[in-house]
């Protein structure tokens, strides 16, 4: 039976030939309607998810990045993305679900690593310039509708079979992005470093975001959070038995609206949060706060919302196929959100595989645990987080600045 085609040169997945049954199960899955030789991977990777022989993996770089750890003229870096620490308990023996993140920061010192950072800083700094740059487009009536570039696979569909539209894509580099650019900047001049010196290495429940960084100076190796298992057990660690520790100050803490980026709505949620307050100057209503109506597990959400001096028509939207089957209507919307994997981040390909029959379950209770902890944040939104007001105060000035646009930022017009 045919199964799909996998580039060799591709960065984000492969396949273990002598464990392939050819059962056609990945040819199923692929939302690309992946022909036989025919490369139309956009590396999401969801065919990882459902192949019951464990043929499909991710392309491993956690030997490449322990490596460099033990490297002792290497400074190394990990930044861990949200989705991340509500899915590593899968294979450790927690409740679905249960949220890691003092466990993991502990986990990676003990690997090796020199800092951890929290990637829910780049989910802020990502908030601040898409938002501001949404309200510039609704002001201007300008490459409308704008739709959010933090997936990569996402991203990578547009270059490949919408490459007409690409001005309506965000600007934004993704969180990891901005996140990697800002420690070999901002955090190498704070601590009188030379980047050179410096190895950033995402921690992310994603596949797709290996392909994203073969772009990207600023970030060196991608880790999924299946790989961080494996080397966990590697190491010889117990991550029942490993204390907890803090994120390290500096890029260490973001907000609740960074939280909610690992879930599909949250980055549409997180970023009108923060356009109602640049708009209006003040706090946005309660219901900013819980968007019900973007969230949950329909892959196509719409609503219109009222962002105080002007109203705009959203949606949010998983998994390409749907995508595929509304492209057109697309354009009806002001914002629109996409996540390529089954509700977000949460569902990613990186993560640790799930029982098929039990993988819905599973995935919303990540879901919960991630909108929980954004319940319980005291900084909810991305503008109030103090770390982000001083970054824009010392260094960026403010977002969309030329420091800003210069090391935040992605040019789509080359591929026009």
């Amino acid at each position: 039976m045919a199964k799909v085609f996998i580039n060799e040169e591709n960065n984000a997945l492969q396949r273990i030939e002598e464990k392939c049954i050819d059962c056609g199960q990945c040819l199923k899955t692929c939302q690309m309607k992946n022909n036989l030789g025919v490369d139309v991977c956009i590396d999401c990777g969801q065919c990882i998810m459902t192949c019951p022989m464990g043929a499909l993996v991710p392309k491993y770089n956690y030997k490449e990045v322990l490596a460099n750890i033990n490297d002792e003229e290497k400074i190394t870096t990990i930044s861990i993305s949200p989705a991340v620490r509500v899915a590593i308990g899968d294979e450790f023996g927690y409740a679905p679900g249960e949220f890691l993140e003092k466990k993991l920061v502990s986990v990676l010192k003990k690997i090796g690593f020199d800092y951890v950072f929290d990637v829910t800083f780049g989910a802020d700094l990502t908030v601040m310039e898409e938002a501001t740059e949404l309200i510039n487009r609704m002001k201007t009536r300008k490459n409308l509708p704008m739709y959010t570039s933090c997936c990569p696979s996402w991203t990578l569909n547009m270059e490949k079979f919408h490459s007409e539209d690409l001005k309506h894509l965000s600007t934004c580099k993704s969180p990891i992005g901005m996140q990697g650019a800002i420690i070999k900047q901002y955090f190498a001049q704070l601590k009188n470093l030379n980047p050179k010196d410096i190895v950033t290495v995402s921690l992310t429940p994603c596949v797709s975001k290996k392909s994203e960084i073969r772009k990207d100076e600023n970030n060196d190796y991608v880790i999924t959070t299946s790989e961080l298992c494996m080397l966990i057990r590697e190491q010889g660690l117990n991550f029942k038995e490993i204390e907890e520790k803090e994120f390290d100050s500096i890029l260490g803490r973001g907000s609740g609206a960074g939280i909610i980026f690992g879930t599909s709505g949250g980055v549409m949620e997180a970023t009108l949060r923060t356009a109602y307050y640049l708009l209006n100057q003040k706090e946005a209503p309660i219901n900013f706060f819980s968007f019900e109506y973007l969230r949950g597990n329909k892959p196509i959400k719409e609503a219109v919302v009222d962002l105080g001096k002007m109203q705009i028509k959203v949606a949010v939207v998983f998994g390409i196929s749907n995508i595929n089957n509304i492209y057109e209507k697309l354009k009806d919307y002001q914002f629109v959100e996409v996540m390529t994997c089954q509700n977000g981040c949460v569902g990613g390909s990186g993560q640790p595989i799930l029982p098929i029959q039990k993988q819905m379950n599973m995935i919303e209770s990540r879901m919960t645990s991630l909108y929980e902890k954004d319940k319980n944040s005291t900084i909810k939104s991305s503008y109030r987080n103090k770390e982000i007001q001083k970054i824009y105060a010392d260094f960026l000035n403010n977002p969309l600045s030329e420091k800003s646009k210069e090391l935040l930022h992605r040019d789509y017009s080359n591929l026009l």
